[in-house]
């Protein structure tokens, strides 16, 4: 009715404004991947293209990876760790140290109460020499500490296993997270990590069966609380053998040591139930002192070890297994980018690249709409 110009602006409006109400949707969704892929480029490593490069980046894994393990090793900071409690790291030695106090402590060896005086006197019989009758001889106190040792030896040598792989474990997890992004680099790490870890634990059980066999040869301690003890434990011994030889009871309480069985005792002469009793409340004060030594230099130890290998031994590890002559050119690997992280950094930038050419075009047919838009009006 009013001609095929009119029909013909018609449409265009039209067209322009279904134009209009797409096209700023259309590049909202460009925009975003577009930054969401750059973002991703930028995350990924920088290609290194020198020996200088790949001594920086490893210079700051190192680094890196050594105040971590300082925080969680030595500090007891769990910031970036914190929901991580197999990461929280003081709080699990400690829990490991104070376990193997129990185990020593609740071991057979140290129950005073089994058996109570039978083993002393059956040692007294066969160490007994031409001497005084009312002195403990040596060589028995020392066959009773030996026998309580060896039944020990065990447990703190399980203690240093257990703790080293655990650190192995921690260690391994901190360096793999740090090098995820150098796989040259990433395979030395974890060989020297490995291989430091070993040494280190094969150091601490050597000491470990050392302290123990030390604890066999010698009784000795400058620790006052064992008189003091030994005193105690003493005031009640003849009262006990009194009790044992009129064999009215069955069980005895004894201080510091609990509610005995006498029955079996009773056959045996008060000299040597005298030298009995002396020699076992001896051996229970000094043996709280052994205990209590060996908690305390297995803990020293641990802290010792810990802050060796955080501050100079893993670093030196690392550096020796890159450079090293068995595994060395390890720096120049790195100048070789993995074919995965290849692969996806071109995807990357190819699709950067079309995706900066669509918003091109839309920006222009957004620009040409309006410039028509005016045109017509």
């Amino acid at each position: 009715m009013v001609g095929i110009q009119v029909l013909a602006d018609k449409l265009v409006q039209i067209q322009a404004a279904s134009i209009a109400r797409n096209l700023p949707d259309i590049l909202k969704k460009i925009n975003d991947k577009l930054n969401s892929y750059l973002s991703e480029l930028n995350k990924m490593p920088k290609k290194l293209s020198s020996v200088a490069e790949a001594m920086t980046a490893v210079t700051q894994i190192i680094g890196t990876s050594k105040e971590s393990l300082k925080k969680i090793l030595v500090r007891a900071e769990f910031d970036e760790f914190p929901d991580d409690k197999h990461m929280h790291c003081t709080a699990r030695l400690v829990e490991m140290l104070n376990k193997c106090s129990d185990q020593l402590h609740e071991c057979n060896k140290s129950d005073s109460k089994s058996n109570f005086l039978l083993e002393e006197i059956k040692i007294l019989e066969e160490a007994k020499g031409i001497h005084l009758p009312n002195f403990v001889p040596r060589n028995a106190f020392l066959i009773v500490l030996q026998g309580k040792v060896e039944g020990i030896s065990s447990i703190p040598i399980g203690f240093v296993e257990q703790v080293w792989n655990y650190i192995e474990g921690v260690v391994l997890s901190v360096l793999m997270r740090n090098t995820e992004n150098y796989y040259h680099v990433q395979l030395s790490a974890r060989r020297a990590g490995h291989n430091l870890i070993e040494k280190k634990k094969e150091r601490s059980i050597n000491w470990m069966t050392e302290i123990v066999e030390m604890e066999k040869l010698t009784d000795y301690t400058c620790n006052p609380e064992y008189l003091s003890e030994w005193h105690r434990l003493m005031t009640g011994q003849e009262t006990f053998i009194q009790k044992v030889l009129r064999g009215a009871e069955i069980n005895i309480n004894v201080e510091g040591i609990g509610m005995v069985e006498v029955g079996g005792l009773r056959k045996y002469p008060h000299v040597l139930l005298s030298q009995a009793f002396d020699l076992k409340m001896r051996m229970t004060a000094y043996w709280n002192v052994v205990l209590k030594r060996l908690i305390d230099i297995m803990g020293l130890h641990l802290q010792l070890s810990v802050s060796y290998l955080v501050n100079k031994d893993m670093e030196m590890e690392i550096m020796n297994e890159l450079l090293g002559p068995n595994h060395g050119g390890g720096i120049e690997r790195m100048l070789e980018e993995p074919p995965s992280m290849a692969v996806k950094r071109q995807k990357l930038i190819k699709s950067i690249k079309k995706l900066k050419e669509s918003k091109e075009v839309v920006c222009k047919i957004m620009d040409d709409r309006f410039t028509y838009a005016d045109y017509l009006v």
